[in-house]
């Protein structure tokens, strides 16, 4: 064999190798299968036409409907305390007593000043009869008869003036006694027997009314064209939920005169009857309130809603049995259900599994037999209904 030769059968041989190694490395590509996509299990359900509330959910805070800070009208010693602190009271019940011994003599002085006028009085009217007497015999002149009458005209003004200093020392008197304006609960008691009360010094005590009692919270402005809409008479139906869970019932009773132009919020109050104590001012409370129905909406359960990195969306069952993404505008949730801008009544959307799915993926209906699809057990449903 030539040298030309052998370097022939070497080549020969190597491009046969490399022919059978591509050919090795190529089979079992082409063994390979591609992989099946796997089939989601999901609950879905069909999107409803119904009217749905639009509930509002606010902070508010427990306010009373009166609170009233009791101060004396005159400067005085306190005499007596006849109430506790803390201790529930009703208007007019009487809370403190002043000493009132100074205003008792002005009252009996002023009495005895009109007692000596009234005696003057009647003495002058004796005077100016029997004047009258002698001068219809002509004993006397007109002129006594006129100074008599002038006399009893000038002790009749006094004995005014005396009734008058009477009601005002009366009156005076009366101030030595502090009683309840309103009924509520008392506050803290800033005197004591032997304090000095003054007028313009801190509040003896403070009540608070607490039945019934306010809820202050603030709407969107927006809102405030719904509410007077829906609610005529302003009597708009408000829930207060409590720090415990609990719930209590009210009524809207106070919408702002003025929106708020930096927050753009109007301050309304509810009204809540509060026999049990169960609000007390100044604690916090989540409340809402039912602005107004949306009639004819498309409802689905919130549980439907899948929040994107941009927008909201559900997953709409295709007549394939996958899923195609729907853009959807939430107009508002009450009680699980959502109502939805952007899908139409009767859509089947995916309800639960949707966090395994993804855009075209291919779906079974729970508790559908193999094959059969959210479509067919759909109609397994409705057929069993």
């Amino acid at each position: 064999m030539t040298r030309k030769q052998f370097i022939a059968a070497v080549l020969v041989l190597a491009a046969v190798a490399g022919v059978a190694y591509f050919i090795w490395q190529r089979k079992p590509e082409a063994q390979v299968q591609k992989p099946r996509t796997p089939v989601q299990i999901v609950k879905s359900v069909l999107a409803q036409q119904k009217s749905i509330p639009v509930t509002i959910q606010a902070n508010g805070y427990v306010s009373a409907l009166n609170t009233v800070d009791v101060r004396p009208q005159i400067q005085n010693i306190v005499r007596s305390v006849h109430v506790r602190e803390g201790q529930e009271v009703k208007a007019g019940q009487l809370l403190f007593t002043l000493d009132a011994r100074s205003d008792l003599a002005g009252v009996e002085n002023a009495q005895a000043q009109m007692a000596k006028n009234r005696a003057d009085l009647v003495e002058a009217e004796a005077a100016l009869k029997r004047n009258q007497e002698l001068l219809a015999r002509n004993f006397v002149s007109q002129a006594v008869v006129d100074t008599a009458a002038s006399r009893v005209a000038a002790l009749r003004s006094t004995v005014r003036g005396d009734q008058a200093a009477i009601q005002s020392s009366s009156v005076a008197l009366s101030h030595n006694k502090i009683s309840a304006s309103i009924g509520g609960r008392l506050g803290a008691i800033s005197v004591r027997p032997g304090s000095l009360a003054q007028p313009g010094g801190d509040p003896m005590v403070s009540i608070v009314q607490l039945d019934p009692i306010a809820v202050s919270f603030s709407l969107a402005e927006r809102e405030l064209q719904h509410i007077r809409a829906s609610y005529p008479d302003g009597a708009a139906p408000v829930r207060a939920q409590l720090a415990g869970g609990q719930e209590v019932g009210g009524t809207l009773y106070f919408i702002d005169n003025a929106a708020d132009a930096q927050t753009g919020t109007i301050r309304m109050k509810a009204q809540f009857p509060n026999q049990d104590r169960r609000m007390w001012p100044g604690t916090y409370v989540s409340v809402r309130l039912v602005a107004r129905t949306l009639p004819d909406a498309v409802v689905v359960p919130a549980q439907a809603i899948v929040t994107g990195p941009v927008d909201k969306f559900v997953y709409v069952v295709q007549p394939d049995d996958t899923v195609k993404p729907q853009n959807v505008e939430v107009l508002t949730i009450a009680q699980g259900e959502a109502a939805v801008a952007g899908l139409n009544a009767g859509a089947r959307v995916v309800v639960e599994g949707t966090q395994n799915l993804r855009p075209g993926s291919k779906i079974q209906e729970a508790g559908a037999k193999k094959g059969q699809g959210a479509s067919g057990a759909a109609r397994v449903q409705k057929d069993a209904a």
